[in-house]
């Protein structure tokens, strides 16, 4: 038991001293970011699906 409490005080400590948070104005870009990559992503998905549904269809109606 005293080495689970160990670990939490250890735990709780390593995070309020040692970590390095970012700022708000870091966080708010990194999201932007991630928000941006996910919708090219997606439109690169989208397009793929588009020509490959039809490219099908030009086979199978041959």
């Amino acid at each position: 038991m005293d080495k689970l409490v160990l670990y939490f005080k250890e735990s709780y400590n390593e995070l309020m001293d040692k970590v390095t948070w970012p700022t708000w104005p870091n966080l708010l870009d990194s999201a932007r970011v991630v928000v941006i990559a996910s919708i090219i992503i997606s439109l690169i998905i989208l397009v793929m699906d588009l020509v490959s549904n039809a490219l099908l269809d030009f086979v199978y109606n041959l």
